[in-house]
């Protein structure tokens, strides 16, 4: 990893710029696809499935039948894990719900806020070289608890046509209504205009690669919400010398496996913490399954020596990642001071690996610097905030005259009249 000493303010944008292609690069393409699977439908789903996964589906959709035999596929020992993540995911969403909120701001007029859940909504579940059955916990745990009637879960095949037992086993345990053997641009194409299989849904949800992502702010032009702007994972971590280094090396290491395009940094005051990582991360690489993605991930990653604290937060602020970790004696500083960051894992024994699988936060997040305006999935995103008002003849009495004043100041007489013509007759 490239260690870079004091860099000056005016160097900061450039240093920790992402390893991430510009929308332009990739949109051509999903525009085309997204054209076709608007017009062709299903055609276009197995057109692209084939090009991309390199698999001829006779069906798209999981059958009872998949499902029922995921269940025997997944050893009793990983089910009691996932069992046991779903009841800490479970606990920490449920208590975000908030009950009705309610005010008479003037006499006589009631006004209040509730919560309905988004009827329709496409979880996208990563396949490929890591399949994401936790994923699937994160997004469908919290719509379940909001209320979504209709959950649809796509995720790309493997050659054999087949989705992994363990996505399958987890779907069906948090009630998932659908699933779809479907990956890519494709899907967010499917989801978005419906196809003869695939349901059309309002919101979509997705943590994932750059292709998606782009695919995803697509829809957003044809009516369909996402969640945030999420795409190649991302991790900083600020160490002083009383840190861990073979702690710390894991925990960049963790998230450099996830692809190619992900990022490390390393923030610290401590050049000799710097160096020891640096080692760890040599020695830990070597026996990594996954070191060949991990390298090139090291490769987009940084180490940084700043002079203190203060710079730290201001830099750390600047670059808003996805997930934060501080292992430093005066922890409170960075934990009070930091405003941009999806998730922050607090301590030497707090990996952000308990917040990707089971403390029960949730581990879909902004990237790409979003944390400077988006927050994580939480249960409100599966919700919508509605007002509602009522108003008595009192009520109307007390605030008409201001209404009609402003109405009439603002040339919407029409506007005006509506609150005249009642006044009117409880006169």
């Amino acid at each position: 990893m490239q260690i870079i000493s004091n860099p000056e303010r005016g160097e900061w944008a450039t240093i920790l710029e992402r390893p991430t292609q510009t929308v332009n690069d990739i949109e051509a393409i999903v525009t085309e696809v997204f054209n076709e699977v608007k017009s062709n439908g299903d055609a276009a789903i197995k057109k692209y499935t084939t090009k991309f996964d390199g698999v001829d589906l006779e069906s798209n959709v999981v059958s009872q039948e998949e499902l029922a035999n995921s269940t025997k596929l997944v050893s009793l020992e990983l089910q009691k894990a996932i069992k046991t993540a779903k009841d800490n995911i479970e606990a920490f969403h449920a208590v975000q719900k908030t009950s009705r909120v309610e005010i008479e701001t003037t006499k006589g007029v009631q006004c209040w806020q509730e919560k309905r859940p988004i009827q329709k909504v496409g979880l996208y579940i990563p396949g490929g070289t890591a399949p994401l059955f936790s994923t699937v916990l994160m997004l469908a745990i919290p719509a379940n608890i909001a209320g979504c009637k209709e959950i649809v879960l796509c995720t790309p095949p493997n050659k054999k046509g087949e989705i992994a037992s363990e996505i399958l086993y987890a779907a069906n345990l948090c009630g998932v209504t659908k699933i779809i053997k479907v990956g890519g641009i494709q899907a967010i194409a499917g989801l978005t205009f419906g196809t003869e299989t695939i349901p059309q849904v309002y919101k979509i949800f997705y943590p994932g690669n750059q292709f998606v992502t782009v695919a995803k702010q697509l829809a957003t032009k044809y009516g369909v919400a996402i969640d945030m702007p999420a795409g190649p994972s991302e991790l900083l971590v600020v160490a002083d010398e009383t840190a861990n280094a073979s702690y710390m090396a894991s925990d960049l290491l963790s998230q450099a496996e996830h692809g190619t395009d992900s990022q490390v940094i390393l923030v610290s005051t401590s050049k000799e913490m710097l160096n020891s990582v640096s080692t760890e991360i040599e020695t830990q690489l070597e026996v990594l399954p996954r070191k060949a993605i991990a390298e090139q991930a090291i490769a987009n990653s940084k180490l940084i020596y700043v002079e203190n604290d203060a710079l730290a937060l201001d830099m750390i602020n600047e670059y808003g990642p996805e997930h934060f970790i501080i292992c430093t004696k005066n922890e409170d500083f960075y934990v009070d001071g930091i405003l941009n960051a999806g998730s922050v894992f607090i301590g030497d024994y707090t990996p952000e690996s308990a917040g990707d699988y089971a403390s029960g936060t949730n581990h879909t997040l902004p990237t790409n610097g979003f944390t400077k305006a988006y927050s994580g999935v939480n249960l409100d995103s599966f919700l919508k905030n509605m007002t509602f008002q009522k108003i008595s003849k009192e009520g109307l009495l007390n605030i008409g005259e201001t209404i009609e004043l402003m109405a009439e100041a603002e040339g919407l007489q029409a506007h005006k009249n509506a609150v005249s013509i009642r006044l009117k007759d409880i006169n």
